[in-house]
């Protein structure tokens, strides 16, 4: 990539803000942020250089020739952006969560929806192998949506395990780190050591995803270098089967106490609008929801429009 296509510090950040207010809602992924806004790549790239041939570039030529080969500007540059995101937005995002459930994830259906249509035109020829790869993809989703949620003791060992599986989903474009955090039954646990700024257990937290991030970024370059349109097929499918995940309108059937003794979901099944209120006893606010799944549609296209309008500069 030249220095024209690359966007700047700024931008980058402004990126990285993006994609950590996505990272803490369950169901959807920062990686699809990276990718329609067109660092995706260049992420995976800046991830697989920290190795050791790192290391040895450090050693012979210095630290500023090792910045410059992991492209640290970039790296440092969008980690601020996510941590400042998830920082400053996990107390507004619970809050949501509790109070506005409905338009919150109504807003997200439509950035996920919007996504899986930008996701599916970069796939440069389909064959019958590519739309079997893209249902397999939705199925795979589907099938981990209907999961139900467990519940674990935390420990450092716990959380480190924890960020190291749920990094490798952040990622990927479609599949929801938080949303692996809710099945493992950690997502209530992280969410309140970010908010209470537990730095041990966040720290711990943060090496596991470190391992996982560095492990699995080359694995999935590699996929993209080798099976580019089956890789984005199937990325493609994983985002149209989450949306199962962040249908805004849902029945709870059964229920489950957390170790807290809180009553939280464990079954639930997606019901229309005009039922909602009636099967629940309360308010579906469909014709906000709709007005905030447009909006999530717009988002994205205004996110496509900027990158077209960056590669055209290029």
């Amino acid at each position: 990539m030249s220095s024209a296509e690359k966007p700047s510090a700024f931008g980058v950040f402004i990126r990285g803000v993006a994609m950590g207010a996505a990272d803490v809602v369950p169901g959807v992924s920062g990686g699809t942020v990276a990718f329609i806004t067109g660092i995706y790549e260049q992420l995976l790239d800046a991830i697989k250089s920290i190795n050791p041939t790192a290391l040895m570039v450090l050693v012979k030529q210095g630290p500023k020739a090792c910045w410059h080969y992991i492209n640290g500007g970039f790296l440092l540059a969008l980690l601020l952006g996510v941590f400042t995101s998830i920082v400053s937005l996990a107390r507004v995002i619970s809050y949501l969560l509790d109070h506005q459930p409905l338009l919150l994830w109504a807003f997200f259906f439509g950035l996920i929806a919007a996504s899986s249509l930008h996701m599916g035109r970069q796939i440069k020829q389909w064959q019958p192998l590519t739309v079997g790869v893209l249902l397999l993809g939705g199925l795979i989703a589907c099938f981990i949506t209907e999961i139900k949620p467990s519940e674990l003791t935390p420990s450092l060992l716990l959380y480190f395990l924890a960020g190291a599986i749920a990094i490798c989903a952040m990622i990927l474009p479609g599949i929801s780190g938080s949303f692996i955090l809710v099945l493992m039954g950690m997502y209530q646990h992280v969410l309140a050591a970010v908010k209470s700024f537990d730095w041990l257990t966040l720290m711990v937290f943060a090496a596991g995803c470190g391992i996982g991030l560095l492990s699995f970024a080359h694995f999935l370059s590699w996929l993209f270098r080798r099976f580019h349109d089956l890789t984005l097929a199937l990325l493609t499918g994983f985002l149209i089967g989450s949306l199962n995940l962040v249908w805004p309108w849902k029945q709870t059937l059964s229920y489950y106490q957390n170790s807290k003794g809180e009553s939280l979901a464990l079954t639930q099944q997606n019901v229309l609008p005009w039922h909602y209120s009636e099967l629940v006893g309360v308010p579906a606010q469909g014709v906000y929801c709709f007005m905030l799944m447009l909006v999530g549609l717009l988002l994205v296209i205004l996110l496509e429009k900027w990158g077209d309008s960056l590669a055209a500069k290029a």
